[in-house]
């Protein structure tokens, strides 16, 4: 796999090579390193909801998904009733999924409990790849650790492919394709 030139003259991933959001969102954010719990709550929570649906609809609710769950702060989010939960099936902002808004609740409740252990953050980052990475994989050996250690914890809506995606947002690994401006950066 290798990317592609842009009409900007710009080698890129090949699913970011159009100008609009999801260029802008590879430009800018997909596979830089982030940190802090909340950030992290952010993407795993996203990467669940987007699950069966395209990214570029998750970035276009992404604001609304921030409202709607306080900013990511997992204790805020942990603390929901039943009542937010009948309030987020209404929010047409955000994907309506009832699991979906159940696993986030339920994943807040597991982020805060495990506080008390390494928290989210490190428990991500213990699952990084040492080498380099298959660019053409949907899994790997580390993201299928990583969902099993996360679902012993409690979590939810953690399946390995989805923890795949989660390590390349984040930037556990350089997810950029050869050619891409991006890669090794």
């Amino acid at each position: 796999m290798e990317a592609v030139q842009g009409e900007d003259g710009i080698g890129r991933c090949a699913w970011a090579g159009g100008p609009g959001p999801m260029r802008d969102y590879h430009d800018t954010e997909w596979g830089v390193r982030t940190s802090g719990e909340a950030s992290y709550f952010e993407r795993l929570t996203l990467e669940a909801f987007q699950s069966g649906l395209s990214w570029s609809t998750i970035l276009a609710k992404r604001p609304a998904f921030r409202k709607a769950f306080c900013d990511f702060d997992a204790e805020a989010v942990a603390a929901f009733t039943d009542e937010d939960h009948t309030r987020l099936m209404s929010d047409a902002g955000i994907v309506r999924n009832r699991l979906k808004i159940s696993a986030t609740i339920t994943n807040a409740r597991a982020t805060v409990a495990l506080r008390e252990a390494e928290g989210l953050e490190a428990l991500v980052l213990a699952h990084a790849p040492d080498g380099p990475v298959d660019h053409a994989a949907t899994t790997s050996p580390e993201s299928l650790a990583l969902s099993k250690a996360l679902k012993k914890r409690g979590f939810v809506f953690v399946g390995p492919t989805t923890m795949y995606a989660l390590m390349q947002a984040i930037g556990i690994f350089d997810p950029h394709l050869p050619g891409c401006f991006r890669a090794g950066v």
